[in-house]
């Protein structure tokens, strides 16, 4: 039976299958809550999974661990549990070190993070705050990240998970069935 508690009631994984093949979604995406919701709107849900899939499958230039960090300081700044959480799963499936993940919260004290790692993160939280990375942020990137495209892509993958975390708590998508939140300890923000 759909879950009737949300803004709005997730499809059921087969009718989302189905809804996923009609807009030219990923099928795997079509599991996922958020996807579950997003397909009611199928022009939506192929514009969002075709950025989702640039920036995360084909065609993506920038590292993959300072995207991630990105995301998870985006989900810890906006407290989009959905986001933190999945994301979770996804760095450290790319193996990047849960101290990592969690120094995030407080990048600016932590003792893990490189120098790259600062600057992006820097450079999501003014984007976060002012809508714009300053003139020196966007230098100290630079400095680590050396294509245009590379800097187009952190910009907009900025832009596109702080859409996400708009999204995720504006419409109350749900975890997928098991998935435990926040972790490592089950703080949020």
């Amino acid at each position: 039976m759909p879950n009737t508690t949300n803004r709005v009631e997730l499809l059921e994984i087969d009718e989302a299958k189905a809804a996923a093949q009609g807009a030219g979604v990923l099928e795997q995406l079509a599991e996922l809550s958020v996807f579950r919701v997003l397909l009611k709107n199928p022009g939506v849900a192929r514009a969002l999974s075709g950025t989702l899939s640039a920036l995360l499958m084909s065609g993506n230039v920038l590292d993959a661990r300072l995207r991630e960090l990105v995301i998870m300081r985006i989900g810890w700044k906006t407290g989009s549990m959905y986001e933190w959480t999945q994301h979770w799963r996804v760095a450290r499936q790319l193996g990047i070190p849960e101290a990592d993940l969690v120094a995030v919260r407080d990048w600016r004290n932590a003792t893990t993070l490189s120098a790259a790692d600062r600057a992006v993160l820097r450079a999501t939280d003014e984007t976060l705050a002012n809508g714009k990375i300053s003139d020196s942020t966007w230098e100290e990137c630079a400095r680590h990240i050396a294509s245009d495209a590379e800097r187009i892509e952190l910009v907009v993958a900025i832009g596109h998970w702080n859409l996400f975390s708009q999204l995720l708590k504006s419409l109350e998508i749900p975890l997928e069935d098991g998935v435990t939140p926040w972790p490592p300890d089950g703080r949020a923000p």
